[in-house]
């Protein structure tokens, strides 16, 4: 099951539910038995690089590759705002949006593709904006920390 699940989030382009899992496959699986599947424990980045770290791994052995670090922000306008649902500031649009803030890590090489690990930002200390004198939300581990302590623990 988590081959199966691993390769459909792969190449899903669309929202993935286990709903549309199983009617990939004509129900031979159901939708169900995939959400049993992920509510048996939690999973973490750490068991997404466990599960790839060999094919990664054999893959180096080969081919010079790259870990590629990036973040990007799900939009969540409605959501009551929390410590991962708040306000992050987008780069690439030049301005500030509310939604959840997830750090992911690519492995790139000339034979393969994979994400390996992934961090959801949390927002969880309040300090006062020097500029505007407003309470804001911060996060108390920065995103460089959180990539260093992957790199530093993982690796």
């Amino acid at each position: 099951m988590q081959d199966l699940y691993t390769n459909y989030l792969l190449t899903q382009n669309d929202k993935a539910c286990a709903t549309h899992l199983s009617g990939l496959l004509n129900n031979i699986i159901s939708h169900d038995q995939v959400t049993r599947f992920l509510n048996k424990k939690l999973y973490t980045s750490k068991d997404l690089w466990q599960y790839l770290k060999k094919k990664i791994l054999l893959d180096s052995k080969k081919n010079k590759g790259v870990l590629i670090f990036d973040d990007t922000i799900s939009e969540k306008p409605y959501t009551k705002e929390n410590e991962i649902n708040c306000w992050h500031f987008d780069h690439a649009k030049g301005r500030f949006l509310k939604g959840i803030n997830i750090l992911t890590c690519y492995y790139h090489s000339n034979n393969l593709q994979l994400p390996i690990a992934y961090e959801i930002i949390k927002k969880d200390k309040y300090c006062t904006d020097g500029k505007t004198g407003k309470l804001k939300r911060k996060a108390s581990i920065t995103k460089n920390k959180h990539f260093k302590n992957y790199l530093d623990k993982e690796m």
